[in-house]
């Protein structure tokens, strides 16, 4: 393997050397079991620091890439799953082998034809994030958040407090002062363009996404991209496979356009899609959350990302990748999306990315990047959803991204949260004790409390928020019964007092349903 490395160009070092070893291996020009260079020869090789080889293998490792074993250094990994022929039987993967589309993916109906189905503010769903009923805020959470403040343990809410609201007020006042009129203009429904190439550059940086401007569209949220993505790729019956538990607004947006939702359960590995095959094959589209589960905060392993891919290149079947939380892991940096493999499949998903829970909530921004080709017809469904978003936030932000403030952000965030999360486990084991088993999670913004059994999650729910405690039991985000009952918590945007108030009340709460 040559690899030339570009020391003048805008990637950094370490990602270079992790690209160039990632399609190597997903390629099949380094088989499962073959051993890599030490990390030490590597960079006497390339005339780098042995840091930024550390920094390409430990981030190779982290995506299921590679094994390292003791006294036998790093080797590809043995996950490659077989790939699916067009009748679906199983054939494994050879070198120089790759997956052709077998069904190129379609779309629903013409887009002068659609007329707006349902409204974002309309959907009906339960208890994600804060949210309950038929698009209005839990009463507990609503209250909280119009007197300014949030509730504990209400989820979806970042560190307000460590917001750079001077920065964000100084972008602010310069655009006006600057672009006055563009800013009082509508958009042509796609997005403020400076932000959509601000958004372009940061999901391929950030994120590993693979697009251009033109593929990104702006939306109102992570919320109204799925909604988007359910009208213009889902005809009624439709079957649509739906982590379980899972992420309730995206269910109900498949269901609203008729489609069929099928339940397929999550492990430790992410989505079980073996399981997916033996009850919908031939599904129309998957909707995962791939670099953090909803609600469950399992990482999907290579293997199964890889044959969902499989399954969409060769079923010609859609895959929705919800990256909700994909900046804020804690244990070594962010994994790549699924959306950047080099696979055949990569091209048939949609990837979603919101500012709501990176930012602050009242933005309402978000984006969906859509495959080459797709960004007329998603833009005018958006034109026919709500026209466009305000302007003026998005000139704002794509000078926030632009500038760096936002990268230098979510790297604070990122160090913040995981502080915040570790205090918040050790205050929940003193005040809860066994009657609530929290767990430390790699990412995210929320935690599961797990109950002992013969509790109700939904009875802990109730009782807590006629105490001023927001919290989600886990049985309502699933379709069936879940093997255990449990309540997600958020703990970012509190303070040590709140959380420890917030614990203590909680604890009350267990005891009386116990009781």
């Amino acid at each position: 393997m040559l690899l030339s490395l570009d020391r003048k160009g805008s990637v950094p070092l370490h990602r270079q050397i992790y690209l160039a070893f990632r399609r190597a291996i997903l390629d099949a020009r380094f088989p499962a079991g073959r051993r890599l260079p030490s990390t030490r020869a590597l960079a006497l090789d390339l005339g780098v620091s042995r840091t930024t080889v550390l920094g390409a293998y430990d981030q190779l490792a982290a995506e299921g890439f590679l094994k390292s074993h003791a006294g036998g250094g790093s080797r590809v990994a043995s996950a490659t799953p077989p790939i699916l022929d067009r009748g679906g039987a199983a054939s494994h993967r050879r070198a120089g082998r790759t997956v052709a589309p077998q069904n190129e993916p379609r779309r629903s109906r013409p887009i002068p034809a659609v007329q707006p189905k349902l409204s974002v503010g309309g959907l009906a769903y339960i208890g994600v994030d804060g949210w309950s009923g038929r698009g209005t805020p839990s009463s507990t959470a609503a209250a909280s958040m119009a007197r300014g403040r949030c509730v504990p343990f209400v989820l979806g809410v970042p560190a307000l407090d460590s917001f750079p609201v001077r920065t964000w007020a100084r972008l602010t006042a310069r655009q006006w002062r600057r672009n006055p009129r563009n800013l009082m203009l509508p958009d042509d429904g796609a997005g403020y363009r400076p932000l959509r190439e601000a958004i372009a550059e940061y999901a391929y940086t950030a994120r590993g996404v693979r697009c251009t401007a033109d593929q990104v569209i702006v939306t109102a949220g992570a919320i109204q991209g799925i909604a988007l993505a359910a009208r213009l790729l889902l005809d009624r019956g439709d079957q649509v496979w739906m982590e379980e538990p899972g992420f309730s607004p995206a269910r109900a947006a498949f269901t609203a356009v008729g489609a069929a939702v099928l339940p397929v359960p999550v492990d430790q590995e992410g989505l079980d899609v073996t399981f997916g095959l033996g009850v919908a094959p031939k599904a129309r589209m998957a909707f995962v959350t791939p670099s953090f589960q909803a609600p469950m905060g399992t990482i999907m392993s290579l293997a199964r990302r890889l044959a969902l891919l499989d399954w969409a290149a060769s079923a010609g079947s859609w895959v929705i990748e919800d990256d909700y939380n994909g900046e804020f892991r804690y244990d070594g940096r962010p994994l790549s999306s699924m959306q950047g493999l080099e696979h055949p499949g990569a091209g048939q998903v949609i990837y979603l990315g919101t500012f709501s829970k990176t930012i602050f909530p009242a933005l309402r921004l978000g984006y969906i990047v859509v495959p080459p080709g797709y960004g007329d017809a998603f833009s005018r469904a958006r034109l026919s959803m709500d026209r466009h978003s305000p302007v003026a936030e998005q000139a704002v932000l794509a000078d926030f991204i632009q500038e760096g403030h936002f990268a230098r952000h979510v790297r604070a965030m990122r160090r913040l949260y995981q502080e915040r999360q570790e205090r918040f486990v050790a205050l929940a084991r003193r005040e809860l004790g066994d009657s609530m088993i929290v767990e430390p999670a790699p990412s995210g913004m929320r935690l599961l409390g797990w109950l002992p059994p013969g509790v109700s999650d939904v009875r802990v729910a109730d009782l807590a928020a006629s105490r001023g405690i927001d919290v989600l039991p886990l049985s309502r985000l699933c379709l069936s019964r879940p093997p255990r009952n449990a309540l997600l918590l958020g703990y970012v945007p509190f303070s040590h007092s709140e959380t420890e108030r917030g614990l203590r009340t909680l604890a009350q709460c267990l005891r009386s349903s116990e009781a």
